[in-house]
């Protein structure tokens, strides 16, 4: 009997990388939701399995998904939806009840990443870490050296980051706990993608440069075989309690060391130069939910480059109609 896999954030990369990265070499059924009609990953599948769903922020979301799941028979969710995150894994249970698995990562490892001072305070003593200090009532300027990077203490993603170039700017910054500064490290960026199962066993850790960014987003990179890089990202999966596959970012200090920036504990929208490079992280997480056998064969990569480009996929105008006339009449959720 094939699964059923609901793949959340259509409208995102990373929902469709996954579904790119598995939907030829395991056979399932796969939907997509999203919120917005507009949302390009829901028209990469059939129109009976395109989806509109409740916002990952609004109260009544678990309850809605659950219905959602119980409706279409999902044996697996696959959220990629940072607000989705944390209310499904609290949920785990009830939906561990229904016979929905999560590939998601536990509740407690995502608290940890979602408050980056928690996860530096995790971390700094295995890993290189860049200095850092909660902007508050306490905090001292006067101890620090312009300029500074500051970001949103909670989340995750690069909404609301900074550089902060003099004191009349960290003035301007809310001083009430919610943001953190840290050193502003020079060097070379990376994002290392690290698969573990889901006892928590590291199966592959593939780092990446980051070549060139655009607007939070690399737009090319290049995998790169870097010992310290693997093993510190190791490290860090580790000590967070990483299932599945998370996506750790690491920045070079002036010394050349990397420090640990932030973990993203959901797939990232860049996994396609991992798949490329050799590892599958997408279809070995859902082979392993699953309880398919993984070919430890299938492990090994090497080094290759990407650069990104838009593309396109043309549709009938109706289909477009039909989604949005769901979403505006649906008060909860619809389907195609």
């Amino acid at each position: 009997m094939k699964a059923n896999i609901l793949i959340t954030g259509a409208g995102g990369a990373a929902a469709i990388s996954f579904l790119k990265a598995v939907e030829n070499d395991l056979d399932c059924d796969y939907f997509m939701g999203d919120i917005d009609p507009f949302a390009a990953g829901l028209y990469l599948v059939s129109e009976d399995r395109r989806i509109i769903l409740p916002r990952g922020d609004d109260p009544a979301f678990v309850e809605d998904i659950l219905r959602i799941c119980c409706e279409l028979d999902i044996d697996v969710l696959v959220p990629t939806v940072d607000c989705e995150l944390l209310p499904l894994a609290t949920a785990k249970k009830t939906f561990d009840e229904l016979g929905v698995r999560l590939l998601l990562a536990d509740e407690k490892t995502l608290k940890v990443c979602l408050d980056k001072d928690e996860l530096m305070r995790r971390c700094e003593i295995f890993v290189g870490v860049p200095r850092s200090e909660v902007l508050n009532s306490f905090f001292e300027p006067q101890h620090w050296s312009f300029p500074l990077f500051v970001k949103p203490r909670i989340g995750s993603g690069s909404r609301g980051i900074m550089t902060i170039e003099n004191a009349a700017d960290l003035e301007q910054q809310a001083h009430d706990g919610s943001m953190l500064i840290q050193e502003l490290l020079p060097g070379a960026e990376y994002s290392v993608d690290v698969l573990a199962d889901q006892d928590g066993n590291i199966l592959a850790v593939v780092p990446r440069e980051r070549l060139k960014v655009d607007s939070g987003i690399a737009v090319a990179s290049r995998t790169v075989n870097d010992p310290e890089l693997i093993k510190q990202a190791g490290i860090v999966a580790n000590l967070i309690g990483l299932k599945f596959t998370a996506n750790i970012q690491f920045k070079r200090n002036v010394n050349g060391e990397p420090c640990l920036l932030e973990v993203n504990p959901r797939f990232p929208g860049t996994m396609p130069l991992t798949v490329a490079s050799g590892v599958n992280m997408p279809l070995i997480s859902l082979k392993n939910i699953l309880g398919l056998d993984i070919d430890e064969d299938n492990l090994f990569w090497r080094e290759i480059a990407v650069v990104r480009t838009w593309q396109e996929h043309f549709i009938e105008p109706a289909e477009i109609t039909r989604l949005q006339r769901q979403k505006h009449h649906q008060p909860r959720f619809a389907f195609a």
